[in-house]
């Protein structure tokens, strides 16, 4: 198989993005597979494999990916490999990410580690899979031409209330991105954060109908109920000024093709302003920011 080719006919590479069924990972897919790179694009389901096949080109290349599913990790790594024409795989994009709302009192353990299994572990798992791909593009490009990019958040570096859990996996990742970043240099293998703020995807729909998820019993809306209330008028008012998914997509084109990729990026006003206050002003005095932000007045 020929794998992609950029405007001035240069081979871009093969790809691979979980999570890209919709918002930031479909319109990365569709993005990095119209400039020339042959994307294979991790989707849970049939029917969203066959509506990014109706939307995308001939170099966007659906298939079936479970981060948590280790047998479905190998096989697309098996379908990578003989599919790369010996040059292996130039990104990996670690997109996939579920969000367990609640007050950590009455989060359950079992949606905590459901929180991790997808938003860490199983990019873990993924990006083990695919380091000898990984590799392999370096051997047959030279040094810097692979990149594992992480899909974060500005929650990965400002913590939120009745989002914990969400938060936790996110500032689990920054490490990650950080440790692992030290350890592939000498392979020569980038490694890039993204850091998003409010994106106008479907999450924030996901979130509302979340809501319903929060807990209910007297206890906990008796504790909680007006912190649960004002971070979901937070989030609503965060969805009106959300920019769209596009934005993350030049920013993620821009880590698959820049020399020297820069090692985080935060996309959007907010995540850009939230992540230079945080990182000057005392803890109390941003909290007090925050549980403003955060009153449901």
């Amino acid at each position: 198989m020929t794998l992609g080719m950029s405007h001035n006919g240069t081979h871009r590479g093969a790809v691979l993005i979980s999570g890209a069924s919709t918002g930031i990972g479909r319109a990365c897919a569709l993005r990095l597979s119209s400039e020339g790179f042959h994307v294979f694009a991790g989707v849970r389901k049939p029917e969203d494999a066959e509506s990014l096949n109706a939307q995308g080109g001939p170099l966007l290349t659906p298939v079936i990916l479970d981060v948590t599913n280790p047998s479905t990790i190998e096989e697309v790594r098996e379908r990578l490999e003989a599919n790369s024409n010996g040059d292996g795989l130039a990104g990996l994009i670690n997109n996939a990410g579920i969000s367990v709302v609640g007050p950590i009192e009455f989060v359950s353990l079992d949606d905590g580690r459901r929180q991790f299994e997808v938003n860490f572990f199983g990019h873990i798992a993924t990006t083990q899979a695919m380091l000898p791909l990984l590799r392999k593009c370096v051997q047959s490009r030279g040094a810097g031409s692979a990149r594992v990019i992480n899909m974060s958040s500005i929650a990965g570096r400002i913590a939120q209330p009745i989002l914990s859990a969400y938060c936790a996996s996110k500032f689990a990742l920054e490490s990650l991105s950080d440790s692992l970043r030290m350890e592939l240099h000498p392979f020569g293998i980038h490694v890039c954060s993204v850091n998003p703020g409010a994106i106008d995807t479907p999450i924030w729909k996901k979130g509302e109908a979340q809501d319903e998820g929060l807990p209910r019993d007297a206890d906990a809306r008796k504790l909680y109920g007006p912190l649960i209330d004002g971070v979901i008028a937070g989030a609503k008012k965060a969805a009106s000024t959300a920019i769209p998914t596009s934005a993350v997509a030049d920013v993620v084109f821009d880590c698959m093709t820049r020399k020297t990729p820069r090692t985080r990026t935060f996309v959007g006003k907010d995540a850009r302003s939230g992540a230079f206050v945080k990182k000057f002003i005392p803890d109390r005095l941003f909290d007090s920011i925050l549980r403003r932000y955060f009153r449901n007045d």
